[in-house]
């Protein structure tokens, strides 16, 4: 790949202004502001006008994922009047399984494994969604009635490691083509069995010129492929003529699992433009000298499962990448092993690294970077500064430059607990943010004080084990006598993200305090099987819970945060959720629940979420955080709200489906609400 220096510079001139044109064209009025200010610049500007209509054009609303809308119909005045608008099935529950029934012991070949995790997008008024078995749908944003549906037809009796999911599209428009043609507006999205299409938005037909009728495998060229542990699960993104894909692979089966090379295509044609392997696989390659020679050779994974995000101003696109193979022990990778556990920013036409930021070193807790890099504007200094939001696993915030990558707020490298593994070096230190606001999450050890259980009996049983783990505070790393992980693998933040409020320069961030424990076991001699093949060790690891199947650590076990970006400090905080397990009557039940899914903020001074195991969708004062409304949802609503005006009326949006491992109702229900 040609480094930044080689580009000719009137082909980026040109790549940033059709970039610009493909945004603006396809999105509408919020979206050519958008696009000429720089991503995220249009959200300084006042509500939008009562009359406009005002699209979701993006996962995250716009390019840089800052879930923000300048729409203030639905205000802190008049939302508790909010009503259902519609309610509709996206008819995933139907499928039976007729001649493809669950394949003995695949315990997640049904649609019972689903995760209803997709945000939807509106453009040039249609509303367009993926749902977890891949379908995607177009519909009336004022009604819910269907426009078109494509079932790309995946086989259900093969065993998927993270179940059925999809978190949502891309939208693309040639810019090339003055009147709408055939295939001129494009839904892009992937598939969690590695295929990448392209389809009409008019009638949802894939397009015959890209790739091979309309579609592109994935699972080429990123070495061997296990069936059902590779595939795409976040949306792609789109700059310019190009669309970005990343993947999704099967946590901890081997070392030498399969790649996470993040992919650009064509959008015309479905031909690849570049390939980016976050492990670098050559001593020509910058970040080589962080790994050895075989632990560069075999490793895989680091892979971008979570969204990514786009500067088209800048030609940008940022990578959240994940561990490297496998997640719990590290002797076969010895060192930092870059560009594993980063934020990476990608030049959009090459590929090439402009730089990169490391959340964790040599990891060794699965830590992914799992939420979209958020691109804003700060305020700092009476100037506005680029910036890029990183939020973290280890319930960690790093605010960073986003021409440098450089932390616009102080963090600092400090010792970690040291490895007890017999073949395992763990970094020294990692990087923590020195400021509290920051750390969404305890970092320290925990103590007897912080264990709890619903009966004196279920926290003596949770004290017993308490004493025979590991427990040094954050990144004590795995080991053969049980360690605990707090917070636990899953988050702190997870792929919910952060949302930003620009007019009051707000950080919205959801996250959860559960811990984990994962033991190491020594290999038998000649022993070959079980997880981590390639290492001296398998590894057995659960969420720490008592009896009543709830957690052994003390809550809030769910949070919501603001964080003054002007001030660097938290403005409010308190718990996410009523935990539907609690004891009758126990305050327990005030103390949040684990939650998956992000928010929404809208310069009507709101921030809705549901996110949290009670299934309500939440509107708070953004201000104060004081909760302004509630409603209860048909099922579990493990995704992020939209919201977009039409004709005059506002909609929040909401995919109410649940998820799987959250315990949540199941269901295949997408809701609206407006004001009556």
């Amino acid at each position: 790949m040609r480094s930044l220096s080689l580009l000719d510079s009137s082909r980026r001139s040109s790549f940033i202004a059709l970039a610009v044109a493909c945004v603006a064209a396809f999105a509408g009025p919020r979206a050519t502001a958008l696009a000429a200010q720089g991503t995220t610049r249009p959200a300084l500007a006042p509500p939008a006008r009562a009359s406009a209509d005002v699209a979701w054009p993006a996962y995250g609303g716009d390019a840089g994922g800052t879930r923000w809308s300048p729409l203030a119909d639905i205000t802190r005045e008049n939302v508790g009047r909010l009503t259902l608008a519609w309610q509709v099935s996206t008819r995933d529950l139907e499928h039976k399984m007729k001649d493809e029934g669950p394949r003995e012991g695949c315990a997640k070949c049904h649609t019972g494994g689903t995760k209803f995790e997709a945000t939807p997008v509106v453009a040039d008024g249609v509303l367009f969604l993926s749902t977890p078995l891949n379908r995607v749908l177009a519909l009336d944003p004022a009604t819910g009635r269907q426009l078109w549906r494509f079932d790309p037809r995946l086989a259900l009796n093969i065993e998927r490691n993270e179940g059925f999911v999809s978190r949502g599209v891309a939208l693309w428009r040639d810019a090339r083509t003055a009147a709408p043609v055939a295939c001129s507006r494009r839904v892009f999205f992937a598939t969690v069995d590695a295929r990448l299409f392209a389809l009409d938005a008019s009638d949802g037909r894939p397009c015959a010129a890209f790739g091979t009728d309309g579609m592109v495998r994935l699972d080429q060229g990123v070495g061997t492929v296990q069936v059902g542990q590779y595939g795409v699960t976040s949306p792609p993104v789109v700059v310019g003529d190009v669309v970005v894909v990343g993947s999704s692979i099967g946590d901890n089966r081997l070392v030498e699992m399969e790649h996470g090379t993040v992919r650009a295509y064509d959008a015309r044609t479905g031909a690849l433009r570049w390939a980016w392997d976050p492990i670098p696989r050559s001593a020509a390659t910058p970040g080589y000298e962080t790994w050895t020679p075989e632990g560069a050779r075999k490793t895989g994974a680091a892979n971008a499962w979570a969204p990514l995000s786009v500067d088209s101003a800048r030609g940008l696109v940022f990578i959240p990448t994940g561990s490297a193979s496998p997640d719990f022990f590290g002797g076969e990778r010895p060192g930092h092993n870059l560009y594993a556990n980063c934020v990476v920013a990608l030049d959009a036409v090459t590929g090439a690294v402009r730089w990169h930021f490391q959340v964790v070193h040599h990891d060794l807790w699965d830590y992914d970077v799992a939420s979209q890099p958020t691109l804003i504007e700060l305020r700092r200094g009476g100037r506005m500064v680029s910036a890029v939001v990183v939020a973290t696993k280890m319930g960690f915030v790093y605010v960073l430059d986003r021409d440098t990558g450089k932390p616009l707020f102080p963090v600092e490298e400090r010792p970690v607990p040291t490895s007890t593994v017999a073949g395992e070096v763990a970094s020294p230190t990692q990087p923590f943010p020195t400021l509290a606001a920051f750390r969404v999450h305890p970092t320290g050890p925990l103590t007897e004080a912080d264990v709890w259980g619903p009966t004196p009996e279920m926290k003596r049983q949770c004290l017993v084990q308490f004493a025979g783990y590991r427990n040094e505070g954050i990144f004590t790393p795995p080991s053969t006598q049980g360690t605990l992980f707090y917070p636990f693998y899953g988050g702190g933040i997870n792929w919910g993200g952060v949302t930003f409020d620009p007019v009051r320069q707000l950080l919205i961030v959801n996250s959860m305090r559960l811990a984990a424990w994962v033991k190491l076991r020594a290999r038998a001699p000649g022993e070959r099987g079980g997880n981590m093949r390639g290492t001296p060790f398998t590894m057995d690891r659960a969420v720490w819970v008592n009896a009543a199947g709830l957690p052994c650590v003390k809550g809030p076990w769910g949070m919501i945060r603001a964080i003054d970006l002007t001030t660097g400090t938290t403005k409010w905080e308190h718990p996410l959720g009523i935990e539907p397990k609690a004891p009758a009557g126990s305050p327990v039940a005030a103390w949040g629940t684990p939650n998956v899914g992000g928010s929404l903020a809208t310069a009507g001074g709101l921030v809705f979420i549901s996110a949290a195991r009670d299934e309500m969708l939440r509107a708070f004062d953004t201000e104060t955080g004081r909760e302004l409304w509630k409603a209860k949802l048909p099922g579990g609503g493990q995704a992020t709200p939209m919201t977009f005006r039409l004709k005059g009326t506002q909609y929040v949006v909401i995919a109410a489906g649940g998820h799987g491992e959250y315990g949540t109702g199941v269901t295949d229900q997408v809701v609206a609400y407006k004001l009556p």
